[in-house]
């Protein structure tokens, strides 16, 4: 077993990575404002998990507010347009997946980076083996949490760590 992430990667790191990825993704013009004093973001979440030397997730959470705005922006959407859940999820999935791998290539190596998936987040690990980041949006609060697995995930035969 590796370090916790603690020890591997500082909420400092991880504000930079989503800074960079925010602005290729959402829009170069779209910054993340780092470290809101608000409560615990409770709303859509979207994972990876990291499979190597460090086993975890990386979990993206928004304000449920946010979401549309969020979804907008990365589709290129006007303004009045309606977003589906659908256009949701594939938006929170693809911010995860570019986090993660971000994050990833961060990380001892070799790693593996599973299939991004979107729901309620799952239970963090110890407190040791998180790092969370707490940042706003146009005024939306949103987290990005590197949380430790209690287990290593299971792979499948397509899913072998590089």
């Amino acid at each position: 077993m590796s370090a916790p992430i603690t020890h591997l990667l500082d909420g400092e790191t991880v504000t930079a990575v989503a800074g960079e990825v925010w602005s290729a993704l959402v829009g170069e013009e779209e910054f993340l404002v780092p470290g809101h004093d608000g409560p615990v973001v409770l709303g859509p979440s979207a994972w990876v998990t990291v499979t190597g030397p460090w086993n975890g997730l990386v979990v993206l959470t928004c304000d449920e507010a946010g979401t549309a705005d969020l979804t907008r922006s990365v589709l290129q959407m006007r303004a009045d347009e309606e977003v589906t859940a659908e256009d949701v999820d594939d938006v929170l999935r693809e911010l995860a997946n570019i986090l993660g791998g971000n994050v990833k290539s961060l990380l001892p190596g070799p790693s593996a980076l599973g299939l991004p998936e979107t729901g309620v987040a799952p239970l963090r690990a110890a407190d040791v083996d998180t790092c969370r980041v707490a940042a706003s949006w146009r005024g939306h609060d949103l987290a990005i949490t590197i949380q430790g697995a209690t287990e290593a995930p299971v792979f499948t035969t397509t899913e072998v760590p590089q």
